[in-house]
């Protein structure tokens, strides 16, 4: 099958419109947990995959036979959207996913003053995890008039100019009414191109879920094994490969907390519904294993690492040490408050991948070393986004290197 080979995620502000124009490009919707369609935001990440056809007389679709034309197209490549929550709240969620993606769109409805608060983190946060490749979608076109939306899209230029995505292609967009979604369908084949991916390099995949996916009252003989979902950061993972996960399970030894690295195997491998023989970077899909299903329930184990046996990423347990860079004002805030300087006992949120954690600072200075609550694994050299504790919200106050 025509696996993803690359991430898109959604962001921006809360109610702009996101997930809408997600279902608008795939025919999915992606908020299906109660609690985010009870409340009409999203809460955990979403995911929807889409096809992009072309049709022979050269224009670009989502769907196999051409909406205008009425002939069949040709499928040329499959991608993957990653639907990131814009609340303020759940800020952490959505720096998880700026570390798994290639590529973003930005939606900025155009009804409301831009920008708004979690428009102005998010970019931060793209910035921060780098993500260069962005397209602009000027959404809710339908609900303005011709010289408002005018007005919004100097808005929104004026916003980004001097920021990394002063280029960007900014594109108007009824998601609602599906208006120009073929055109964003053309933007996004033609500006995000497919990254480099060296296969050779071993495995190392990020856990954005996890699951057990038995029924209630299911016999244990019948009992499938936990699943874990997420993306592969390298490398390529393979049917039937030895899995380890780290940091692994908290257990006490000696009246001291350790983790022990978690052993299993890759039962299956699946994109969707859709069974494979292996898994590549650019999608996202789950790995079916010999887990303990209880052991992946409700997510327990997201944020986790999975590496084999050939190479593991270090693990940071007690201590971390980083090379701070902060940005010049505290974002995703209405007031435009200026950075201070990192202080000894003041404690920050670390998103390290797909996992976070807090530390305190013990040592403050060009680099900051932090005594952590909860361990991470990463490479040394990789950035993670740093936090701080602002009017009562986490606030993205910047990034640091890992030492």
């Amino acid at each position: 099958m025509n696996v993803p080979e690359i991430n898109i995620g959604m962001v921006g502000h809360i109610d702009h419109g996101k997930t809408t124009l997600l279902e608008a490009l795939t025919g999915k919707w992606a908020s299906t947990h109660s609690e985010e369609l009870k409340r009409g935001i999203t809460i955990r990440l979403g995911y929807a995959e889409m096809s992009i056809y072309k049709c022979p007389k050269g224009e670009y679709t989502n769907n196999a036979k051409c909406p205008a034309h009425k002939v069949k197209c040709k499928e040329i490549r499959r991608v993957s959207f990653i639907d990131a929550p814009g609340h303020e709240t759940l800020m952490a969620t959505m720096l998880s996913s700026a570390s798994v993606i290639d590529a973003a769109i930005l939606v900025i409805a155009a009804n409301e003053k831009c920008p708004q608060p979690q428009t102005k983190e998010h970019l931060a946060a793209l910035k921060v995890t780098g993500v260069k490749n962005i397209i602009i979608v000027q959404n809710k076109i339908d609900v303005v008039s011709e010289a408002e939306a005018k007005n919004s899209y100097k808005d929104i230029k004026e916003f980004v100019k001097g920021s990394i995505i002063e280029d960007a292609p900014v594109i108007p967009v009824s998601a609602q009414h599906n208006t120009n979604v073929n055109i964003l369908i053309q933007a996004i084949q033609e500006f995000f191109k497919t990254p480099k991916r060296d296969l050779r390099k071993q495995p190392v995949m990020l856990v954005l879920r996890s699951f057990d996916v038995n029924k209630p009252g299911t016999e244990i003989k019948k009992l499938s094994g936990g699943v874990l979902g997420g993306i592969l950061k390298q490398g390529e993972l393979r049917k039937g490969d030895e899995l380890i996960m780290l940091p692994g399970l908290k257990t006490e030894e000696g009246g001291r907390t350790a983790y022990k690295p978690i052993k299993t195997k890759a039962a299956s491998i699946f994109y969707g519904s859709k069974q494979v023989s292996r898994a590549i970077p650019g999608g996202n899909f789950g790995v079916s294993t010999t887990l303990d299903p209880n052991l992946t329930k409700s997510d327990e184990l997201a944020g986790s690492i999975i590496c084999t046996p050939a190479y593991c990423p270090p693990v940071f347990t007690d201590e971390l040490i980083l090379k701070p860079e902060l940005l010049q004002r505290v974002v995703g805030t209405e007031e435009e408050l200026v950075q201070e300087e990192l202080r000894i006992n003041e404690t920050l949120l670390i998103n390290a991948l797909t996992a976070k954690t807090v530390g305190v600072i013990t040592k403050a200075g060009k680099k900051i070393t932090l005594r952590l609550k909860l361990p991470i694994c990463i490479e040394r050299e990789e950035r993670v986004a740093i936090s701080r504790f602002i009017n009562n919200k986490w606030r993205l106050i910047g990034s640091g290197v890992v030492q």
